[in-house]
């Protein structure tokens, strides 16, 4: 997968990671991918319905060891 920007909104509570995926996702063309890193435990539920909502896919969503999570999303 070829990410075409990165957001790092690690630190930052709802609704900021959202807020800043949504700006960085007006930036790309259909079919890019972006990627945000957050540290908000309820930026998985939002990122799941941001999704669902605005028509973007999230192809993937985890969470790594140190707590950080990585969510890439499909530009429609």
């Amino acid at each position: 997968m070829e990410i075409a920007l990165e957001v790092n909104a690690q630190g930052l509570r709802c609704p900021q990671p959202i807020l800043r995926a949504k700006r960085a996702l007006a930036t790309l063309e259909s079919g890019q991918l972006l990627l945000v890193t957050a540290t908000d435990s309820g930026s998985l539920q939002d990122f799941s319905a941001f999704a669902k909502q605005t028509g973007n896919a999230l192809v993937e969503q985890r969470t790594d060891e140190a707590g950080i999570h990585h969510f890439i999303i499909r530009r429609r």
